[in-house]
């Protein structure tokens, strides 16, 4: 009777929570938990440690605007299947979006991106995956598992990261082996569409003073969208839009017991085969943002080959020797691109349709090979006083081959290829001080030099005459540098302030048959931040808001399709962004936890002179000048929304020796724009995706079994276009229910 009874007070005082909940501010709330239930210390927030400055600190010390994605939330946001893609949205100011399907993502933050699908484009958000830099896009797809966390650092970090970070940088690092005890845990999903995921690891102590983790990640999906070669649909030549997928990881740690020298190994791969993205021919309907009439996302008509594989490989060694004073690091990495390939049907129809389709052509490109080698040397010192810093030198070096061919869909016969291939190297010197002038306030400054070097060179034109130079060679050298102050308003909470610049080196974009050799000059930002972090009601909540404002001069900028399939690179004078962020958790009650973030991102193009080819047949909202090219200048970014909202919420009752859950969590983004002009077609309508999960834990948290849906709603959104064709594009995935069950050993 006595378990019953305060099970039974449990529910009565979750189910009033969610009554105030629903009549009072989330503060008010959370309020008055903290004062009916202050002896409770389970529902106290943990304390979030991040590395955003390349230490170990409390995320709210850290004067940077930065987001978490870790545990439960991470664990729930992959059950189906999905790709490094579902992370957009999910904290502020992220958007991820990718034209390639699950192998080539671009990231924008802040509105701040770059939508160039070519071989060797770069972007401004920097992807870091264990200390290591992933700078092609085709190492930025690198599937999500057995990670500690995931960290999303807002606005430039050109001072301590090492590539091309000026809108910010998104930070994966894998769970470490420890040579404690032998655990590990399996995770295994199945869903519609045959959807399939395992997952596992294992940490196995060898000794002392060595330990080995081993894990993986298998992912499948059947081909579920059915292809047909007639317009009837009575010929079915086979299924798309599946793929089979995996990726393994190998640490190993050698910490003698002295704790003065300590080594971690990795080596890690990753194989995909599956579906390029499906294109498809007049998906949107003329004048409108909407489908066509008629569309079944469930098929599809096309007559080209439809392919898409991938093999990446990677090593990386961290050495860290204790010299008392100081900490010495040595960071060694290798990435490399075995194979990659995709093939795809940019008409996206056949002869008869859907509607019209002008041309018949398909495109094929990848890289033949690239390796990218990096290292770093940092010294970072302990002293107690309230001065500290960091040092370092940093180089990278990368060489890839890529090449693009052109197929004609009616006799699948190749009708021209291009090949190309960039060296790139880049060598930085820098440091960062922090220095507390007292108990309440902390200054920190940074400064990094980095000079880059890019040698480009067309290898192969077969049935392309080229235009201009075969090649182009490119040098960079800047100074960027950061300068923030913290102050401890009490001693939970705290204000900051950050002004911070940021440099991304010239790219470089191969030949077409119409368009030579393209480079986009180096960009630079200047951003100014501030903002409030405070924990709440003895610890039962935490808020974080920030203001920005940022310019970017030269802002690199990809002019893709209008009326033939090119693409080129250009800059233009000025870009600008500012908006806001808010972030907010806490624990309402023992059973329930709430999340929630938004944030709000303006940006716009300055540039009156710059002008850019329209889109073949749709409806151009920017005035066009006499000469027929659009003018851009006043236009948001591509791929920024305006807004982006998320919010989640888990609802814990006791049941036998276990818990009953219900987990929900939801992402809103505004509208936003496909391309660099404005269009009534191109404009992606705004997109909600939530997700619910039921289950029950039990055991102390070692096993659990759970049903869960993804995109529950089932609302599909185009996501993205192809503009010189007849209105073609792509969608967002469809929704997933399935069954999970984890275990922990």
């Amino acid at each position: 009777m006595n378990k019953m009874s305060k099970m039974h007070k449990r529910v009565i005082a979750a189910h009033g929570a969610l009554l105030a909940l629903a009549t009072l501010p989330v503060g008010a709330a959370l309020a008055q938990t903290a004062q009916t239930d202050q002896s409770s210390q389970t529902t106290q927030l943990q304390t979030v440690t991040v590395t955003a400055q390349r230490r170990a600190e409390n995320i709210k010390d850290v004067p940077v605007s930065v987001s978490t994605i870790k545990g439960d939330k991470l664990d729930v946001l992959m059950s189906g299947g999905d790709d490094i893609r579902v992370l957009a949205a999910k904290v502020p100011s992220l958007n991820i979006e990718s034209s390639n399907g699950r192998t080539f993502p671009r990231f924008y933050i802040r509105g701040y991106g770059n939508t160039d699908f070519s071989t060797f484009a770069s972007q401004p958000v920097s992807l870091v995956y264990d200390d290591i830099v992933q700078e092609n896009g085709i190492l930025k797809g690198f599937p999500i598992f057995d990670v500690a966390g995931v960290e999303v650092l807002r606005g430039p970090q050109g001072t301590l990261f090492g590539r091309n970070t000026p809108a910010g940088v998104v930070k994966f690092d894998s769970e470490k082996p420890n040579t404690k005890k032998l655990e590990g845990y399996y995770n295994v999903s199945a869903g519609t569409h045959a959807t399939e995921s395992l997952e596992g690891a294992v940490n196995i102590p060898l000794s002392k003073e060595w330990a080995m983790r081993v894990s993986t990640l298998r992912q499948r999906r059947d081909d579920y969208v059915s292809n047909y070669s007639d317009l009837a649909k009575t010929h079915k030549t086979g299924d798309l839009d599946g793929y089979n997928e995996h990726a393994e990881r190998v640490q190993i740690m050698y910490a003698p017991t002295d704790g003065t020298f300590t080594a971690l190994f990795n080596a890690h791969e990753r194989v995909t085969d599956g579906s390029a993205r499906l294109f498809r021919a007049n998906l949107i309907q003329k004048g409108t943002n909407d489908f066509a009439p008629g569309t079944d996302l469930n098929s599809i008509v096309t007559n080209a080959l439809n392919n898409q594989s991938l093999k990446t490989t990677g090593t990386n060694l961290r050495l860290t020797w204790d010299l008392g004073d100081v900490k010495l690091y040595s960071i060694t990495g290798y990435e490399g691109v075995d194979h990659y390939y995709s093939r795809g049907d940019i008409d996206g129809g056949i002869p008869a349709g859907p509607g019209v389709v002008p041309f018949q052509v398909q495109t094929g490109g990848g890289l033949k090979d690239l390796s990218q080698w990096s290292q770093e040397f940092r010294l970072e010192s302990k002293n107690s006083g309230p001065l500290n810093w960091q040092a370092g030198v940093y180089y990278f070096n990368e060489d890839a081959t890529g090449y693009s061919n052109n197929y004609d869909s009616t006799t699948q016969a190749q009708t021209s290829h291009v090949e190309s291939n960039q060296k790139n190297k880049a060598g930085a010197v820098f440091g960062s001080v922090t220095y507390a002038v007292n108990d309440a306030f902390t200054v920190r400054g940074g400064v990094r030099y980095t000079d880059d070097k890019k040698d480009f060179i067309t290898l192969a034109h077969d049935n392309v005459v080229l235009i201009g130079p075969a090649g182009v060679n490119e040098s960079k050298s800047k100074v960027s540098w950061d300068a923030s102050g913290t102050y401890k308003l009490t001693n939970d909470v705290n204000l900051y302030a950050r002004v911070a610049t940021g440099f991304r080196a010239p790219s470089i974009a191969a030949a077409s048959a119409s368009v030579p050799v393209t480079v986009a000059d180096a960009e630079t930002i200047t951003s100014y931040e501030g903002g409030i972090k405070a924990d709440l009601f003895e610890r039962r909540a935490r808020v974080a808001f920030s203001l920005y404002d940022y310019e970017v001069k030269n802002q690199q900028l990809t002019v893709v399709g209008g009326n033939s399939n090119v693409t080129k690179l250009i800059n233009a004078a000025k870009s600008s962004g500012r908006g806001a962020e808010l972030e907010l958790e806490g624990i309402v009650t023992p059973s329930l936890r709430l999340n929630a973030s938004a944030s709000y991102n303006f940006t716009e193009i300055k540039d009156p002179n710059l002008y850019v080819a329209k889109c073949a047949q749709c409806t151009i909202t920017d005035p066009i000048a006499a000469n027929g090219l659009v003018s851009i200048n006043g236009n948001a970014l591509p791929q920024a929304p305006h807004w982006i909202a998320n919010a989640s919420a888990r609802y814990g009752i006791p049941v036998g020796d276990g818990e009953f859950f219900v987990y929900t969590d939801w992402s809103w983004r505004s509208k936003i724009n496909f391309f660099l002009y404005e269009a009534a077609e191109f404009t992606g309508k705004p997109l909600t995706e939530g997700g619910v999960r039921v289950g029950y834990t039990w055991a102390e948290g070692k096993y659990e079994l759970a049903a869960f849906a993804r995109n529950v709603l089932d609302q599909r959104r185009i996501t993205g276009a192809i503009d010189f064709n007849n209105l073609t594009g792509f969608t967002n995935e469809p929704r997933v229910f399935g069954l999970q069950f984890k275990g922990n050993f």
